[in-house]
């Protein structure tokens, strides 16, 4: 993956705050090793001997504690800044992060004796971390929050296309990196914008503007691009530094998705990514094996209680097998456990599911809730039909159906279907035409920007969606 197509992804990732993200992540990768290194002080307060034998190998032990726990708080969307937590859900996900990231290091030290820095050492630091990192998260939530810190963007155009800003990016926590200083009206095209959020040139240039307001970056928003841009302005505000960036790539990087609205065939093609290259190729098949034995080891037992609980209800069959369309068109059956009655579709008839629909069973409301029929899966994709991650397959009917109904629909199949995706992560669950063609926003921004780090940052982030049972049904 390119440079570029990791900033957006780490843009993506970080919601509309990627910078302020890293900083977030930097600073609570500090606090914890400060933790550690307290930690060790109060230990070792009698006793200065061990503590210079623990000084000697401290910093990869506690750089493991550090990103053994951030990473489990991203695991439970802590790094998801376009998400506001409010201080009860915030004090319980740190927790939990804290809690999964300590039981993972005692599995580290288990299988690695020498990166164990005690039980004393690692309660205190824990301890002391969870302290550090509340009161620092609420710090950031304030100071954050503060224009001074926010990316000021100005927007040329104020027509319906810019009014998307307004429109789609509206909420605090969709602005909490940047803030709007001005629409500027382009002559001869359409003014959607409220007449109050407009700043006129006036006889002024886009330069001049720019540096009156502060702008850090211009949004290039037209409703018609011919002829309508000044060009040469455009050029002087680049040439001091001024960023400049198209709508399209504006809603890429802040909303982690492609708006349809705007898209047009060039915006996909010379924007570069798409990445189907051998050592892509490669990388994600190792990726997808690894992290189907993995979990298929951890979950095995809970498969065969699953297995039990839809027999011991409603009988067999306790798999359910489905035709879904794979990476080109392809179809394949697709294994679940089954949590519908044996005669859902006994029309022959493919429907949507719907919310506490009546198909389903007792057993089955439940491990759909929990993700738990979709673990037979892991052989479709040891199997090669599916990726870990990717856009979720669907039947043959209704691709059909929405290949007719929506623009680009067809570019999902250009990567394997996933067991979990981008778009499962970012909107709930789908079941008509509508959710899918919001869902297929992002879809196409992963199948443009996918790349290892992107579906390791998915994997994580599916504990979350997992854990708090949001979207399924």
């Amino acid at each position: 993956m390119s440079p570029a197509r990791v900033g957006i992804v780490i843009g993506a990732f970080a919601g509309r705050a990627n910078r302020t993200i890293r900083v977030v992540w930097l600073l609570e990768l500090s606090v914890l090793l400060l933790a550690v290194t307290v930690a060790v002080w109060l230990r070792f307060i009698d006793d200065p001997a061990s503590r210079g034998l623990f000084i000697d190998t401290a910093p990869v032990r506690s750089l493991l504690v550090a990103v053994f726990v951030t990473g489990a708080m991203a695991a439970f969307g802590l790094y998801q800044p376009h998400v506001r937590h409010n201080r009860i859900d915030l004090m319980l996900r740190i927790g939990l992060g804290f809690a999964f990231g300590g039981v993972g290091l005692l599995v580290l030290y288990y299988a690695l004796p020498s990166t164990y820095i005690g039980r004393g050492v690692l309660a205190l630091s824990l301890l002391i971390g969870f302290v550090l990192i509340c009161f620092l998260r609420l710090l950031v939530y304030g100071l954050f929050g503060m224009e001074a810190f926010k990316r000021r963007i100005l927007i040329l155009g104020a027509g319906s296309n810019a009014d998307l800003i307004n429109r789609r990016l509206r909420r605090r926590s969709d602005r909490k990196a940047f803030t709007v200083v001005g629409f500027i009206p382009i002559d001869g095209q359409a003014q959607v914008v409220s007449q109050d959020l407009l700043v006129p040139l006036q006889g002024r240039t886009l330069r001049e503007l720019a540096l009156e307001l502060h702008a850090h970056e211009i949004v290039v928003a037209p409703d018609e691009r011919r002829g309508g841009l000044p060009m040469d302005q455009i050029l002087q505000c680049a040439q001091m530094g001024v960023a400049i960036v198209d709508l399209p790539a504006f809603f890429e990087r802040e909303a982690g998705l492609i708006k349809l609205e705007i898209a047009d065939p060039s915006t996909l093609v010379f924007s570069g990514g798409f990445d189907h290259s051998f050592p892509r190729r490669l990388s994600k098949r190792a990726f997808d094996i690894a992290a189907a034995l993995v979990l298929l080891l951890v979950a095995w037992p809970f498969m065969l209680v699953v297995a039990l609980c839809v027999w011991a209800e409603s009988g067999s069959p306790i798999l359910y097998r489905q035709t879904r369309v794979g990476e080109g068109g392809r179809t394949f059956d697709l294994t679940k456990f089954r949590s519908m009655r044996t005669d859902a579709e006994k029309d022959g008839v493919a429907r949507w599911a719907s919310t506490n629909d009546d198909r389903t069973t007792r057993v089955g409301r439940f491990i759909r809730a929990t993700r738990l029929d979709e673990l037979p899966q892991l052989f479709n994709v040891l199997a090669g039909d599916m990726s870990f991650v990717g856009p979720r397959p669907e039947r043959p009917q209704f691709v059909d159906q929405l290949n007719e109904e929506i623009r680009y629909y067809n570019v999902r199949h250009s990567v394997k279907p996933g067991l979990t995706g981008w778009a499962q992560l970012r909107y709930p669950y789908g079941a008509s035409v509508n959710d899918a063609r919001e869902k297929l926003k992002f879809d196409l921004f992963y199948v443009k920007n996918h790349g290892l780090f992107f579906d390791f940052m998915i994997l994580l982030q599916t504990v979350e969606v997992v854990l708090f049972r949001r979207g399924a049904r």
